[in-house]
């Protein structure tokens, strides 16, 4: 596998570009004509050669300027990442899962040599080779959760489980989708989970919450979570919503296609084996409207999800003001035709827009 790494940036110029393969393996998140709430969870054993689910932790051409973006944002904001003190084992935790997966995955960019507790990681891609002493923070420059996130596409949210609740307690949090881990941090389950319409009167979170408790080791499990984004921002943030949300009204009929980005998240689930915490992996990945209408199925399908959304999920999901423009422009790729079932892209099946 060879993967060439994007020189891009997530804000000010947005020189953010994803290549023909990056569209074909986008995680689409539709799997129907239609949206609602569902724990639509399922195990995380790898997926199609190729595709977003293969490895556990997916690394892709976005992943040295993610990684800079990540830097970017600690340094203005220390507070994106924290453990609370009960969280040092499950940091160590995550480090061995993070570094194992991806030296077994990913072989020619990353390396992991252990001799007892003597461990040497090699990551390419970032220039980092650093011997050090598995279990003894003061080899590393950082807690062992923020070495190894620091290095890891996507945020991770660390939950303790204790009196059968999820407590978030630690996490790297910064190409969030709107919501604060230091407002959040120590919070349980279905308080972190408050401002979420419709999902809690369905029973949703209770169901999750039932499913997540009985995640065993060595056997993850994953889920697809969405939003929209006007241009390629990883950090959407509370504490950046000054900087971001006006970017908002900045959407024209002229610029959309460019502009407006639909946001998936891959939630991934894995159980820790000392300290029998759960790890939350939420992976974001960003294509524009333009390069998702490359694929006729999404192009059709996009557009009935949108038009049909109930009133208080577009307006959780921010935008709400904009959906009209947003339809004016999907209904161009919307000819009527029924579209296959599933979130693959279907091209050698799914007919061209007659339009």
């Amino acid at each position: 596998m060879t993967i060439q790494f994007n020189d891009e940036s997530f804000r000010d110029d947005y020189t953010f570009h994803n290549s023909d393969w990056a569209i074909k393996r986008f995680p689409f998140p539709f799997h129907e004509d239609s949206y609602m709430y569902s724990v639509n969870m399922e195990q995380h054993r790898g997926g199609p050669e190729g595709s977003v689910y293969e490895m556990r932790f997916d690394v892709d051409e976005h992943y040295v300027s993610e990684m800079k973006d990540r830097a970017i944002v600690l340094d203005q904001d220390p507070l994106r990442c924290q453990s609370l003190p009960h969280m040092t084992l499950a940091g160590w935790d995550l480090l061995e899962l993070i570094m194992v997966s991806k030296s077994e995955d990913y072989p020619e960019l990353f390396e992991l040599h252990r001799n007892g507790s003597q461990w040497r990681w090699i990551n390419k891609p970032l220039g980092i080779d650093h011997s050090f002493t598995f279990m003894d923070e003061t080899t590393l420059p950082y807690g062992p959760m923020e070495y190894i996130t620091r290095q890891a596409q996507g945020d991770f949210a660390v939950l303790d489980q204790r009196d059968e609740m999820l407590w978030m307690d630690a996490g790297m949090v910064t190409t969030q989708a709107d919501w604060s881990l230091d407002f959040d941090i120590g919070m349980n389950f279905f308080e972190w989970h408050a401002p979420v319409p419709k999902a809690h009167e369905m029973g949703i979170f209770q169901r999750a919450l039932k499913f997540l408790l009985n995640i065993q080791q060595g056997a993850p499990a994953r889920r697809l979570n969405w939003t929209m984004t006007v241009n390629p921002l990883l950090d959407t943030s509370p504490e950046n919503y000054h900087k971001w949300g006006i970017q908002k009204t900045a959407l024209t009929p002229e610029n959309i296609a460019n502009k407006q980005h639909l946001r998936v998240e891959l939630q991934t689930f894995f159980r820790l084996p000392r300290s029998n915490a759960l790890v939350f992996p939420i992976r974001c990945y960003l294509c524009s409207f333009q390069d998702l209408m490359t694929v006729p199925k999404w192009g059709r399908r996009l557009h009935r999800v949108i038009r049909d959304l109930p009133v208080e999920l577009a307006t959780y999901k921010g935008f709400i003001d904009n959906r009209p423009m947003m339809l004016d422009y999907l209904s161009q790729f919307d000819d009527g035709l029924p579209t296959s079932p599933g979130v693959w892209p279907d091209l050698e099946t799914e007919p061209p827009l007659t339009k």
